[in-house]
């Protein structure tokens, strides 16, 4: 693969936390606006292309070790970078050649898209990933954190005094709805054409897998605190092979609010990709959402799909 792509991500999240602090509260900025950071979608993704069956590389893993002050009693502890490449590959990334160890880690679709700081002893690899994708803006003002009280069954096992269980918080935001802009730029990967035997560069095959999880993986994904999130939106400009368009960051041209019926997003500040030089540089907009709850207010040229089915999607379609 060899063209650009630039699009957005969109996230709901309704009675949850998609994106928490240190503190337990979803991140905010100095302004107070709730923003996600880009970690926090890579996440799902991660776990939706191992439950498919593909390789994995940045993913936690643990292993039993036996603690020899403790009467030798085995605890679980995550494994090391080097560890994880051995796990993968069953080699020492130490005793192998810097390009055996590029092959194998360009083997892993999260590391074709995303790159790695892979840095152990004889190794010091920094892989910029083709795909790179910013921070996330909440672009719901009427968001409210909620924080409310849990009870814990047990009481705290710390104080030989305590006789009651103890109390929990959780901390909720009521609705909230991000829109990340990503690029992806396959030229990242140029230098190693050539450098690794038979590597060709960033693949087709790993650009649709992240398309794909762009569009489902929140949804697929579920935890107690992720539960209630899911993709809602998602937006594909992909440029024509050798006649790319530099594009700002997209998401930044988003609008959001909320009717009786539906929300609304709102890309018609996105019209400047109808200009003759862009447009004649893009083979095609794709956008992807929810039609059951969302309707999409837009002034350029794309085709139109249902974000779960991947359908096409036209008026009719939905009664």
């Amino acid at each position: 693969m060899r063209n650009r792509v630039y699009g957005i991500i969109g996230i709901k999240s309704s009675m949850s936390n998609w994106n928490a602090d240190f503190t337990g509260r979803p991140k905010t900025l100095g302004n107070g606006e709730i923003y996600g950071s880009d970690k926090a979608v890579k996440y799902p993704m991660r776990q939706l292309w191992r439950n498919q069956g593909d390789k994995v590389f940045s993913i936690r893993t643990f292993k039993q070790t036996e603690e020899k002050d403790n009467n030798s009693i085995k605890k679980l502890h995550p494994k090391s970078l080097s560890e994880r490449y051995t796990e993968l590959f069953n080699e020492d990334a130490r005793r192998q050649s810097t390009t055996t160890v590029l092959k194998n880690l360009f083997s892993t679709v999260d590391i074709m898209n995303f790159g790695v700081t892979f840095a152990e002893a004889g190794q010091n690899i920094s892989i910029t990933g083709s795909v790179q994708i910013m921070q996330g803006i909440n672009k719901y003002k009427n968001s409210q954190i909620i924080v409310g009280d849990i009870m814990c069954p047990f009481r705290n096992s710390k104080s030989d005094e305590a006789e009651a269980t103890t109390l929990g918080t959780t901390v909720l935001t009521d609705e909230a709805h991000y829109f990340y802009s990503f690029v992806v730029n396959p030229g990242n990967y140029e230098d190693y054409i050539g450098l690794i035997e038979g590597f060709e560069g960033y693949t087709t095959d790993a650009y649709e897998k992240f398309k794909t999880a762009s569009r489902i993986s929140a949804t697929v994904y579920n935890s107690v605190s992720k539960v209630g999130c899911e993709n809602e939106f998602a937006l594909f400009v992909e440029c024509k092979c050798g006649e790319d368009a530099y594009l700002p960051e997209l998401a930044q041209f988003v609008l959001f609010s909320k009717g009786e019926e539906k929300c609304c997003i709102d890309i018609t500040n996105l019209s400047f990709l109808n200009q003759n030089k862009i447009r004649s540089a893009i083979e095609q907009v794709e956008i992807y959402y929810n039609p059951y709850t969302t309707e999409i207010k837009e002034s350029i040229q794309a085709k139109k799909y249902n974000i779960f089915t991947k359908e096409e999607y036209r008026e009719s379609t939905y009664v």
